[in-house]
């Protein structure tokens, strides 16, 4: 028999995969709640960041529900094929790794801009910043205006390849793991959080201060990673846009 072609797959879906072929033989039953995050990370001798991934794409397939507070429950047959956005999740970055990525990438792209930013890069990302202050008032996500902001920082670069690199890393968070994650982290204070930070970053670009615009956009992504990896006890629904 001719070999086969073997695909590099990611290490979240490496887990959703053990983990639901366990639920699949039963192991957990119906109604059931899965051991706590840390418990499966020291099992499967991962991170309890990847643990969320896997446990967020099962969710968004249909097999697992989280009750923030309480637990991971397992869910019966018709609600794993009633999941539409399954097939979707099958193939979408990790969105702990994704921040990771991006923290390299742009790190740079806002040292960059910081020596080469002229002032409509700067009008830009003001106007993306009154457009987050605004939208966050209304008790609704951002994001328009959060990815104005970053493309605005890297179309300072004036380099097409890295400005495709960001797009494509900024509307890899429009995935169902990424939204589902948002759903339970991002507040209105998570996100008064981060647009203080996108002031900062700013704040360092129009000084043309590249070293202080790097390490501004590193403390953002950090301070991002950390709030999509806080306790479930923590999380709370962001009002959804009318």
């Amino acid at each position: 028999m001719p070999l086969q072609s073997v695909a590099p797959q990611r290490l979240y879906r490496q887990i959703a995969d053990q983990l639901r072929e366990l639920i699949a033989q039963g192991e957990f039953a119906v109604g059931a709640r899965l051991p706590a995050e840390r418990e499966l990370a020291q099992q499967l001798g991962v991170s309890r960041p990847s643990v969320r991934e896997a446990l967020i794409a099962l969710e968004v397939e249909g097999w697992v529900e989280v009750r923030t507070g309480s637990g991971v429950y397992v869910l019966g047959r018709s609600r794993r094929s009633a999941a539409p956005a399954a097939a979707a999740a099958q193939n979408e970055w990790g969105p702990l790794e994704l921040i990771r990525a991006r923290r390299v990438v742009e790190g740079e792209t806002a040292a960059i801009a910081a020596r080469q930013r002229k002032r409509a890069h700067l009008q830009a990302m003001d106007q993306a910043l009154d457009d987050m202050r605004a939208t966050a008032a209304r008790n609704t996500m951002p994001l328009e205006g959060d990815r104005a902001f970053h493309l605005a920082i890297v179309q300072a670069c004036g380099n097409q390849v890295l400005t495709e690199t960001v797009q494509g890393f900024w509307d890899s968070r429009r995935g169902p793991i990424f939204t589902r994650l948002g759903g339970y982290f991002e507040t209105v204070a998570s996100w008064r959080m981060a647009i203080a930070e996108h002031e900062a970053i700013r704040g360092a670009i129009a000084a043309r201060d590249a070293g202080a615009a790097r390490a501004a956009m590193h403390t953002h992504m950090d301070k991002s990673h950390q709030r999509f990896s806080a306790s479930w006890r923590r999380a709370k629904d962001f009002p959804t846009p009318a």
